[in-house]
């Protein structure tokens, strides 16, 4: 895994989180804004599959467990999805504390992704 790549989602994750949260605990229903933020996270994991797919094919391979890995990945793949079509069908304040929940998770589990992938031995 790229590790600029790995900051820029956990950073996009985080300030889509963030925003998310505090605009639902201010009463905000979700916007295009925070419904966006997760697609753009969404976006990104999809990129990261393709590197996690591409990189053992040039030699950077993991150091840490590849099941663990790619369930991390798999798992924060269905969070975002799941989370926006909610948001959409309920539209309340609470439905944007979701989208920034998921957002928070997707970027814990990144960044445990880049430890198994780096740091962690097997």
């Amino acid at each position: 895994m790229i590790d600029v790549f790995t900051i820029v989602l956990v950073a996009v994750a985080t300030l889509v989180g963030l925003l998310s949260v505090v605009l639902g605990l201010t009463g905000r229903k979700p916007s295009d804004v925070t419904l966006l933020g997760l697609v753009v996270v969404e976006v990104l994991l999809i990129a990261q599959v393709v590197i996690a797919i591409v990189a053992p094919l040039t030699g950077n391979t993991a150091t840490g467990n590849v099941g663990e890995f790619w369930l991390y990945l798999v798992t924060a793949c269905i969070i975002p999805p799941v989370a926006v079509a909610w948001a959409l069908a309920e539209r309340t304040r609470w439905s944007t504390v979701v989208l920034g929940v998921a957002a928070l998770a997707v970027a814990v589990m990144t960044y445990r992704m880049w430890q198994i992938w780096n740091v962690q031995l097997a």
